[in-house]
């Protein structure tokens, strides 16, 4: 009886436990698929192309292990570099070497 109602109250509650997923489209993340509008509306050959290597950097980059907002943050790191433009100079912590 116990497992029963055990089971009964899994099959009420199945949404919250799928609430934290990404949402998916296709087999892509879907934020990754933003190009797609732009191809139903815009629809040549270089969109298409566009929109297909989008789906499939950020696919590569998902099996390798970084989601897409991650390869998001990881880009912006890597073109901005160290420097933080948008802390004002006070803000700015120096290298320090207290040896």
């Amino acid at each position: 009886m116990a497992q029963e109602l055990e089971n009964i109250q899994e099959k009420v509650n199945w949404h919250w436990r799928n609430s934290m997923r990404p949402v998916r489209f296709l087999a892509f993340d879907a934020r990754a698929a933003i190009p797609l509008p732009l191809l139903l509306v815009y629809f040549r050959l270089s969109t298409f192309l566009l929109t297909l290597a989008t789906l499939m950097l950020f696919r590569h980059l998902e099996r390798k292990g970084l989601t897409f907002p991650a390869a998001v943050r990881a880009a912006r790191a890597w073109i901005i570099g160290k420097d933080r433009p948008g802390l004002i100079k006070a803000k700015k912590k120096r290298f320090v070497d207290w040896g």
